[in-house]
């Protein structure tokens, strides 16, 4: 793998360069291209997509904004989704694509599949289950065979929540076999928001859920055993006091990566299994009652394609503002930060988990900055160097992994770490 690296024209391409969340990961990989992993020697490096004009318009803001006028000689590939002989020829230039174009369920396959083909390793930021857990029963084995790491869910879905419950693993004093993960997020007197991008996800993963139960009883897989206390499902809103707000069910991808990492790790390397819930913290009284009456409006508009089309539409409108074409203000991200907030419990040393209550509880932490567009890059563009500088530490053989799974024992929680994803050990009681 490191002979590819250094053979191909580029360490990384950037796909999608010129989207609202690509620009963000263009700036995160010139930061990269200056730390300590390129001390004296040069990222090679390149942005792709299909407007040769956006993407000089994207180098030229990036420069601008960090002071860096060499970012403008950066250089471009053309490359369309729909073009098979263009995705080709970009991925025959690349060690790892960061594929940024999204809703991957309409645009991510023809960039895995060319990937594969033309031996340049992937990653995507997706939190659409049903197109990560596609991408590994379609092409597992063809990227095993070629020596290929398809890396799906490398952003905010679902680094924090899949490296947090491996640091907590990590950090217990015995044997971890249960988590419970709380998201928290803060922003300032804007408010939140985030791009389109993620509202179409959103809606059509909403609208999946039926084909989604049905794919996974197709894959068949046998339930992941249960070692020991089995961890008991919260209701659909609940007051959790170990967050001291009402929480709700987390509905993004963590828990579904979660789990698939846990059962790469108990069948292929023997490790115990955790068991793992998501939620997210809503606040007060107040804060349940308009989530519930906005859910309930949404859940009822998704059934029908005219209102799914609405949706798409008018973003802002149907969103309360939480959702919009023109995404985040600069401010907006400044103000917003995240932390995910992991409650374990698992079995001292020499205690078997299957015998008796737990006796050993931990609670770590993983936190930093805006999710969508800052955390996100930084989780991205650290896993590519993950895999550029640390092939030895990766999976024996290629294939499509999660982040977890792909990552587990190299130093990717110390690379978040120093490029302000922070993980950390709160308190820990025997």
């Amino acid at each position: 793998m490191a002979s590819r690296a250094s053979s191909r024209p580029y360490q990384i391409v950037v796909f999608g360069a010129s989207g609202f969340t690509g620009q963000f990961v263009v700036e995160e990989v010139a930061r990269a291209a200056d730390g300590e992993d390129y001390r004296g020697q040069e990222l090679r490096w390149a942005v792709a997509g299909r407007s040769k004009k956006k993407l000089e318009d994207v180098l030229s803001w990036a420069a601008d904004r960090m002071g860096k006028p060499q970012l403008k000689s950066i250089d471009i590939l053309i490359s369309d989704v729909g073009d098979e002989a263009s995705l080709a020829e970009m991925c025959k230039k690349a060690s790892v694509v960061l594929d940024c174009v999204g809703p991957y369920r309409f645009y991510g396959e023809p960039v895995v599949k060319a990937c594969i083909e033309n031996g340049a390793h992937f990653v995507d930021i997706s939190g659409e289950p049903k197109f990560l857990e596609s991408m590994h029963m379609k092409y597992d084995r063809q990227a095993a065979d070629r020596g290929v790491y398809v890396v799906g869910s490398c952003g905010f879905d679902s680094i924090p929540a899949d490296l947090g419950v491996l640091f907590t693993r990590n950090s217990i004093q015995g044997t971890l076999t249960a988590v419970e993960g709380f998201l928290s997020v803060k922003s300032g007197p804007e408010g939140p928001c985030l791009h389109e991008g993620t509202w179409q996800s959103v809606i059509h993963g909403v609208t999946d859920r039926a084909s989604m139960k049905n794919f996974r009883k197709k894959l068949a897989l046998k339930p992941l055993p249960v070692i020991g206390k089995k961890l008991k499902r919260r209701g659909a809103v609940f007051y959790s006091n170990e967050v001291q707000q009402y929480s709700i069910p987390f509905l993004g991808s963590d828990a579904s990566v979660v789990k698939r990492t846990q059962r790469y790790l108990y069948e292929n390397l023997q490790e115990t299994p955790v068991q793992y819930a998501a939620y997210a913290a809503v606040g007060g009284i107040a804060s349940v009652i308009k989530l519930m009456f906005a859910g309930f409006f949404f859940l009822l508009i998704t059934k029908f394609s005219f209102g799914r089309k609405l949706l798409i539409k008018y973003p802002k409108l149907f969103s309360f503002g939480y959702f919009s074409k023109e995404g985040p203000t600069a401010k907006q991200m400044a103000e917003s930060s995240f932390s995910i907030t992991f409650f374990g419990e698992g079995y001292s040393r020499g205690i078997d988990p299957q015998q008796g209550k737990p006796n050993v509880k931990i609670c770590t932490q993983v936190s930093g900055p805006e999710a969508g567009y800052v955390a996100t890059p930084i989780a991205m563009v650290q896993a590519g160097m993950t895999i550029l500088k640390e092939p030895e530490s990766l999976p024996k053989s290629g294939g499509v992994y999660t982040p977890g799974a792909a990552f587990s024992k190299t130093k990717l929680i110390d690379r978040l770490n120093k490029s302000g994803i922070h993980f950390t050990v709160v308190s820990q009681m025997e």
